[in-house]
């Protein structure tokens, strides 16, 4: 058996490539819209796609299961559970091959068995494998968005993002007898999962690209709770606020994803073009880290640093209908970020432009906006300054600046509309990188007093100063 992880740094998303040795053909788990990666692999090893299958309606990325199929002549393979609301509109014009519990699917000499495992999404499916030219045991489970290294799928979603109400005590119920289910599979069972540290699937998930069952067994908290409303409660609370992107791409997923475009190189746009473009609503994004960012920028510009945070930002702060300009100093960082929006079809990007675009609009406009940096430290002792986190709502209730206010990063445009362009500004959030994003979205809203303080919440208690709690 041949065994594949492609894994997605910027959406911190794992496909797998499960392949034969003797026959030559293997399946695809959970492929992206950035098809040709899989089929590029396929190729370098020797294999033919013959399945292409998804363990769920994915939320934080376009799926590319059908275009992948479509381009192979493979067979694609969804699921059926989930009831009527939750079953793939496009499924009977693809051809596609509707799978429930225990159904069975020949990779070659590769065996993989369909478990329902419904609470991440009411339609959730692992795959269980065997390579039976070694035993008839299964070695391992592609387990999507079910069982992460160190926690599981939020149940919590579709509740929030697609705005079915009642939804996550449903699913957090599901998921308890999900994980209950799995009593019969091995310790040795290799786990597979379809997201690493990053992603927004989960609360806490670990950096390890692989697990054991049995090592969740000990260490991943859903398999410490044997009482249902307990494991309930745990489950939906603390959850982050999903990415407003979401509920899109649930619907897209559901009904039709659509395929990627073919990507021509990205036009310069010049000063004229970079003056016409943030007058005319365009978004520009210069992508650079938080710390070249506020050593000089563009007014009006949005900073998004490349990483696994800009899809997540990008798809909350951005409109589909929008056209988007790129802003940085190398080819990679404007590679890696019009690949982060092209995998949630933010399609829409324009241009680029580099540091001479800089340096033309300094020469004709003035210096360059900056950003001022506070250390932490340094907030108590800042009297007549407003301090703002604008980290998530659990992450401020479980500890904070004392005196300091919460405004979400996904609502600071909204909830700051009416505050004073001159008032005193310090933000900071967990690290830094949420607090830059907040500083370019006031300054390109007439914010004139704002400072970022990089160090976040982890640099404030690293110094014991205390925090404050909210009653919850």
């Amino acid at each position: 058996m041949i065994l594949e992880r492609l894994f997605d740094e910027l959406l911190a998303q794992a496909s797998y490539l499960i392949g034969c040795e003797e026959t030559g053909n293997a399946i695809v788990i959970d492929p992206n819209r950035d098809v040709d990666q899989y089929i590029e692999l396929a190729k370098a090893k020797k294999l033919k796609i013959t399945q292409v299958a998804e363990t769920h309606i994915h939320a934080d990325f376009l799926s590319g299961a059908r275009e992948l199929a479509r381009r192979t002549g493979a067979e694609l393979i969804l699921s059926g559970s989930g009831g009527r609301d939750w079953q793939y509109a496009f499924a009977a014009e693809s051809g596609a091959r509707i799978v429930r519990h225990n159904d069975t699917i020949d990779v070659g000499t590769v065996h993989v068995t369909v478990r329902e495992t419904p609470g991440h999404t009411p339609e959730h499916i692992c795959f269980l494998v065997t390579d039976r030219t070694s035993s008839d045991r299964p070695v391992g489970m592609a387990t999507g968005d079910f069982i992460f290294v160190g926690d599981v799928g939020r149940p919590d979603l579709l509740e929030k993002a697609a705005n079915v109400q009642g939804a996550s005590e449903m699913l957090a119920k599901a998921l308890f007898r999900s994980i209950r289910a799995t009593h019969n599979l091995p310790d040795y069972l290799q786990l597979w999962p379809g997201h690493g540290a990053g992603s927004a699937c989960g609360k806490s998930l670990g950096a390890m690209p692989s697990t054991t069952l049995g090592f969740e067994r000990v260490a991943n908290w859903a398999f410490q709770i044997d009482d249902e409303a307990a494991f309930v409660a745990e489950a939906i609370a603390g959850q982050s606020e999903p990415p407003t992107y979401f509920a899109r791409m649930k619907q897209l997923n559901r009904d039709d994803p659509p395929s990627a475009p073919e990507l021509e190189p990205l036009p310069k746009v010049d000063l004229t073009g970079l003056e016409h473009a943030l007058a005319s609503g365009t978004a520009v994004l210069d992508v650079r880290s938080s710390a070249d960012f506020a050593a000089g920028h563009i007014g009006g510009t949005i900073n998004m640093p490349v990483g696994t945070s800009l899809s997540k930002w990008a798809g909350t702060l951005l409109r589909y209908d929008q056209d988007i300009v790129l802003l940085a100093d190398t080819a990679d960082r404007i590679r890696r970020a019009r690949h982060a929006l092209m995998l949630i079809g933010m399609d829409r990007v324009v241009g680029q432009a580099r540091k001479p675009a800089r340096t033309a609009w300094a020469k004709a406009h003035g210096p360059l906006e900056r950003v001022a940096r506070i250390d932490m430290r340094d907030l108590k002792s800042a009297t007549g300054r407003k301090i703002v986190d604008v980290r998530g709502a659990a992450e401020f209730s479980d500890g904070h600046v004392p005196g300091s206010e919460h405004h979400y990063l996904g609502d600071l445009a909204s909830s700051m509309r009416t505050a004073s362009r001159d008032e005193p500004i310090a933000l900071y959030c967990k690290s830094g990188t949420r607090a830059s994003i907040a500083a370019s979205i006031l300054q390109a809203q007439g914010f004139t007093n704002v400072v970022v303080a990089p160090g976040g919440i982890d640099a404030w208690e690293a110094t014991g100063e205390p925090v404050e709690r909210s009653v919850k």
